[in-house]
């Protein structure tokens, strides 16, 4: 249940099965969240291909692009935009949290939102073709598996929220057995690409795209006292952009022999 669970709140994709699982069962997901990244990611892959042999590459990335927002129900780009407009001005955590929950969207989540969509387009288009089947694999893996290391590390905000479900399961416990997952993962992927030393690459990805998100997470967590569900969200969009920035990095400065 806890897996069918994470599927529900992290995708729109519908399932046959109408059973809804309890607190237990919705919190206990987390630690399949990045089992549910890798359902989306070779989705979003296996679309890729099929979409690339048809149009040109600037439009196939483009259509995944917003394929990524839709497979989610726009849920973690909401949080994202939600968060940029809490993080506008000189207020109190309380304000902020005020400002994140008003249905209407400031101008500062607009252009966050808007520079969000553009990094990753760019992104995508900057990885060598050969690697771009691999890093939209690794996009919804990574991002979802420090989703869980957002949630595990930092306090909840709010006294109440969705949030609070998935802040109370956490454990230090369920984001090791979500870390072993995605290094498996990546490091099958770095194998499957022949790369040499693929288990060192696939530390460098993970590792490079958790040191950008820890330093994200801080910063969170010092403007609005602790972090909410839209910093969830706000933590997956970042960290799907960082995982393409990071194997670009890696591939542009011949680092890990990924050129």
């Amino acid at each position: 249940m806890s897996f069918l669970a994470a599927f529900r709140f992290l995708t729109v994709i519908p399932l046959p099965f109408k059973r809804e699982g309890g607190a237990a069962a919705i919190g206990g997901s987390i630690v399949y969240f990045p089992v549910v990244g890798l359902i989306i990611g070779l989705l979003l892959a296996g679309a890729w291909w099929v979409l690339d042999q048809l149009l040109p590459t600037a439009l196939a990335n483009g259509l995944i692009i917003t394929g990524m927002v839709l497979v989610t129900g726009a849920l973690h780009l909401d949080g994202f935009i939600d968060t940029c407009d809490g993080l506008a001005g000189n207020k109190p955590a309380e304000d902020r949290w005020r400002v994140m929950r008003d249905s209407r969207v400031g101008a500062f989540g607009v252009v966050g939102g808007v520079l969000l969509l553009l990094v990753k387009f760019v992104a995508l288009g900057a990885v060598p073709r050969p690697l771009v089947f691999a890093a939209l694999v690794l996009m919804p893996v990574v991002s979802r598996w420090l989703m869980v290391y957002a949630i595990t590390a930092y306090p909840y905000a709010r006294p109440d929220g969705l949030g609070t479900v998935f802040k109370q399961a956490a454990s230090w416990g369920r984001f090791t057995l979500a870390s072993l997952f995605v290094i498996l993962v990546t490091a099958g992927l770095m194998w499957w690409l022949a790369v040499p030393y693929f288990f060192l690459a696939a530390l460098a990805v993970v590792a490079g795209s958790w040191l950008a998100i820890f330093l994200w997470t801080r910063y969170l967590n010092w403007k609005f006292a602790g972090l909410t569900g839209d910093s969830y969200g706000a933590v997956s969009e970042m960290a799907e952009v960082t995982v393409l920035i990071v194997i670009t990095l890696l591939v542009h400065n011949r680092w890990l022999w990924l050129g």
